[in-house]
This record gives structure tokens, sequence and C-alpha cells, in this order.
């Protein structure tokens, strides 16, 4: 098979980082905070405006706050649950790698008595009904490492007594959360805008504030945790100035002007009814080829819970010659860092989030067949 005429105008089709926006060049960025302190009046404003930005065009319900936190979104999740568990049972779901690295601290650091673990091997979800909202629920909105994603939020109650600590890092503007049935939800820029590493959002409800403010964690709090005070009272209130961009430690203010970019271009793109229009049309890009390959697959068993963003692919043939196909793919300079996640079953991971073009995508189709033709005898 010869290589196909046409290459991806963008290869990078990495699931985190993700692709940077179309038409992104830095030299555009808003630069006047670099080298200022982010205690300075600009640097508020503009740390705020990533926060309020962030939860307009999300369509956060009033009442609920967003705060920018260390770490990424791993920073964000293990924040949530060190601040808010204990006072109830935990139910935990997890299919892939992040979801089991949630599992391991609540058995392993956390060390929670009343815990119920349900797993699903890659490709499939646990049975979603087994989660007892009169506990807290912790969970993954869409497997990054597996491709499967919950189908919607139909499973979650209305009037659970627990809260719910979501995992929504790949999924979070690119699909629809119902934020009335979500406690906490956390994601990081890296992925949810391809902006850059290293910090992570946190959203909370009422519920979760009131939560934060009428329970003293068991165990010790490092500083980066910690969202309370003690009052006058003894009591703990929640630190509001967090939810206003006043950062736990120092955020680098370059990463900020890229994150307010990429909500610009956001915003422009009609939010995220658009956002999610984009990476629908980049997963029905790979969706047409796979219905026309009978040697490739989607990892997900089933359509409705496939994920449009981190999609996940599996192919006909030994696993060295799986990773020599993604090795080759990059090579010839048309596809980068599509390999499975280490962990995960053999197999292609190609990110379709709302920043890449879905002719980029349509692309690189024709180029999977001619890799897989290479690598095949």
């Amino acid at each position: 098979m010869t290589q196909p005429a046409v290459r991806p105008a963008c290869p990078n089709f990495s699931s985190g980082p993700c692709a940077k926006r179309p038409g992104y060049d830095v030299s555009a960025l808003d630069l006047r905070a670099l080298g200022r302190s982010h205690r300075s009046a600009l640097g508020r404003e503009l740390l705020e405006r990533a926060c309020t930005e962030s939860a307009r065009i999300l369509g956060l319900p009033a009442g609920y706050r967003i705060g920018i936190v260390p770490a990424s979104d791993t920073g964000a999740v293990e924040m949530a649950m060190w601040s808010l568990l204990g006072p109830r049972g935990v139910d935990v779901l997890a299919w892939e790698t992040f979801g089991l690295t949630w599992v391991n601290d609540l058995v392993n650091q956390l060390k929670l008595g009343d815990l119920n673990v349900y797993k699903a091997p890659y490709g499939a979800l646990p049975d979603l009904a087994q989660a007892d909202f009169g506990r807290d629920v912790v969970f993954t909105w869409n497997g990054t490492t597996s491709g499967v994603c919950v189908p919607n939020g139909d499973w979650i109650a209305a009037d659970r007594e627990g809260l719910t600590i979501c995992d929504a890092t790949s999924a979070a503007f690119s699909m629809d959360l119902p934020w009335d049935k979500l406690d906490v939800v956390t994601f990081s820029w890296q992925k949810a805008l391809g902006g850059e590493g290293a910090h992570g959002m946190l959203v909370l409800s009422p519920r979760a504030v009131a939560r934060l403010e009428s329970h003293r964690p068991a165990w010790p709090m490092p500083k980066i945790f910690r969202m309370t005070s003690t009052g006058a009272d003894r009591q703990p209130a929640l630190m509001e100035a967090i939810f206003r961009g006043d950062t736990i430690n120092t955020p680098s203010m370059l990463c900020v002007a890229d994150y307010l970019d990429a909500l610009q271009w956001a915003d422009a793109a009609s939010g995220v009814p658009g956002l999610m229009a984009r990476s629908r049309a980049n997963l029905k890009a790979i969706e047409d080829f796979v219905a026309t390959h009978p040697w490739i697959h989607f990892l997900a068993q089933t359509e409705a819970t496939r994920s449009c963003t981190s999609v996940c692919l599996t192919v006909d043939l030994p696993d060295a010659q799986v990773k020599q196909m993604a090795k080759l793919l990059e090579a010839e300079g048309v596809a980068y860092d599509i390999a499975a996640y280490k962990d995960a079953p053999a197999g292609l991971r190609i990110w379709c989030g709302a920043t890449v073009e879905a002719s980029d995508v349509a692309a690189l189709m024709p180029w999977l067949k001619w890799a897989y033709e290479q690598v095949k005898f």
C-alpha cells in the first residue's frame, strides 16, 4: 500500500497534554503578568477571570464555586477526597487506570473502613446501579485510559444524601455534565482545552461546601489540601478567596495566560455545545473508519459508553506489532503519542477533544490502514 497523499495538518493527538486550540499562537497571549506577583492587583484579576470565565462557559449553577488548585487534576481529586470523605461510607467505581488510582488512595492512604469498591475491566463499566447515594460516591466521568465513559447522569440520584465526587478531567468542555447531580467536579487545563500542565480546577456545590464546614478530617491535612480555616467559634469556615483566584500556592502566570486564551477560543466556538459538537465530529470520523475496517475495534464494549475524547482502539495484531504501528506513525510525523496507556491493553489512543480538527482526524485514518499494512506480516 502506498502512503496516503494527505497528512494531518496538526499531528498532535496526545491525550495529555492535548493539542493546542486551532490557530494557537503563543505571541498572542496576554503576558502583562509575567514577572509580577500573583498577589498583585493584575495577578488577582487574571486568576479570578480564569475562575469566572470557566464558570460562565461551563454553565455552573448559582452557588457553585470554582477554584484553581495545585497539582493538576490529580491534586484536585485528592484535595477533595482528603477534605470531604469520612462522615459517610464511600462507594468508588473504577474501570481504568485513574479510577484505580483513587481506589488505591482510599484503600491504602486514607484507609477508609466503610468502603465499597466496584471495578470493571478495561472496555467495560461496572454496574452503575450498585452505587448507593446514601453514601459518598467517587467516580470518573470518562476513563481516559480506556475510552469508556458513563452514558449520562440518569443513574445518579437527584435526592442523594451523600456527595458525588467526579473526576471529569477528560470530559469537561467536551461532554454534557449534569451539574445539579455533581457535588465535586475536577479537571485540568492540559486536557480540557489544551492548556498547560500543573494546575487543577475544583468545582464545589453548596452541599460540598456544607460538608467542608461541618466536618473535620481524621487525618493530617497538607497545606495544599486545606480549604477551610478555623473561626472564632472554632468551626471550620470555607476559605472563599480560593474560589476568587487567591490560589493556595504560586501558580504559573504564563500558564494562566495560556488558559485564558483557550477560554476565549472556547467562548467564540459557541461554548460547551459547540465544543461538544466538535468532539463528536472527531469521534464520527473514527467511527466511520472502524465500521469499514474489520481489523480495528473500539475498546469500549458498547456504543453508549464510547468516549468522544480519549478514543481507545484495539487492533487485530500481536501487541508488539500494535506498538510498532504507533512508532511508525510518529516516525512519519502524522500522529504523535497515540500508543495506548502503559497499563491499558495494547492499542491506539487518539485524543478527539474539541481542540482537535475533524479534518486532521479524517486525514489520519488512511495512515492507520497504511501502518497496519506495513507491520502485519
